[in-house]
């Protein structure tokens, strides 16, 4: 794959729509269901569903899951922690890829990357399960070297780097550190896509880093959710999506430059 020639294909649009899930179970109940969130996703430019069934279901549920591969005609994305209970989940279910994701009960959301160096043995059986199910696999990880390398080895599908501490650099200005993560992100893409892998983005993805990264020819898809059922409070969930469908377009060169400041000094506004 190494010198393979990139064509800037349109940036596919990964909806998480967790956070519905989030609201609903705050108050108890069955509003507002992810399910209809997720079908209102697709009418409006979405090209698959991620939702993450944590260990403790903070926010999906079993349930939520079954209706999600039932009910929607796009990819399914189904992050899960590498455990027993998880890979039995994603067997009966059958969706379309399965991302591998670290978790700790503590944490408010995933703070990092998957260490897929240190714990290699412990993975390479649920991604064999995985795989032998006919599940395209994913792995969460850090944008560096050692575990893009490492997911290859597993062999991984796909790698989903972590852009997290790049957007929260450009969120606190620290203009130093964003333009360093902005390279690594770049950097960690070509080594992935040489390795033969197909490379995917997410957390803490705005319009204006979605914008950013998307002139990144090695990503072909982002996978979002809190800044997008966030905006959704304000505008709609169908405007939310298409701005950001807008925003992503943009970035890539496939629509004007010009008609990218109000997304961008509207995301830079509400950030600051």
């Amino acid at each position: 794959m190494t010198g393979a020639r990139l064509r800037l294909d349109r940036i596919r649009l990964g909806v998480n729509i967790d956070h519905v899930a989030t609201v609903r179970n705050a108050r108890g109940g069955a509003r507002p269901d992810p399910v209809r969130a997720a079908m209102l996703a697709i009418g409006a430019g979405a090209d698959g569903i991620t939702a993450h069934l944590r260990e403790d279901r903070r926010h999906i549920r079993d349930e939520d899951m079954a209706r999600l591969k039932a009910g929607i005609l796009k990819p399914l994305n189904y992050e899960m922690a590498a455990t027993a209970e998880m890979l039995e989940i994603a067997r009966r279910i059958r969706p379309h890829a399965c991302c591998l994701v670290p978790e700790k009960r503590e944490e408010r959301t995933t703070e990092g990357g998957l260490d897929v160096v240190g714990q290699h043995n412990a993975l390479k059986p649920y991604i064999g399960e995985l795989k032998a199910a006919g599940i395209r696999v994913s792995l969460f990880i850090e944008p560096d070297a050692a575990p893009i390398e490492a997911s290859k080895a597993l062999g991984a599908d796909i790698v989903e780097l972590h852009t997290g501490t790049w957007c929260h650099a450009v969120e606190a200005g620290d203009f130093v550190k964003a333009e360093a993560e902005f390279q690594r992100l770049k950097a960690g893409a070509r080594i992935a896509h040489d390795a033969g892998l197909e490379v995917h983005a997410g957390h803490g993805l705005d319009f204006a880093t979605a914008e950013a990264l998307a002139a990144v020819p090695e990503f072909v898809e982002f996978n979002i959710g809190h800044f997008l059922m966030g905006e959704a409070i304000f505008v709609g969930l169908a405007q939310a999506i298409a701005t950001m469908r807008n925003a992503m377009d943009r970035g890539r060169g496939l629509i004007p430059k010009a008609f990218s400041s109000e997304v961008v000094s509207g995301s830079r506004e509400e950030n600051a």
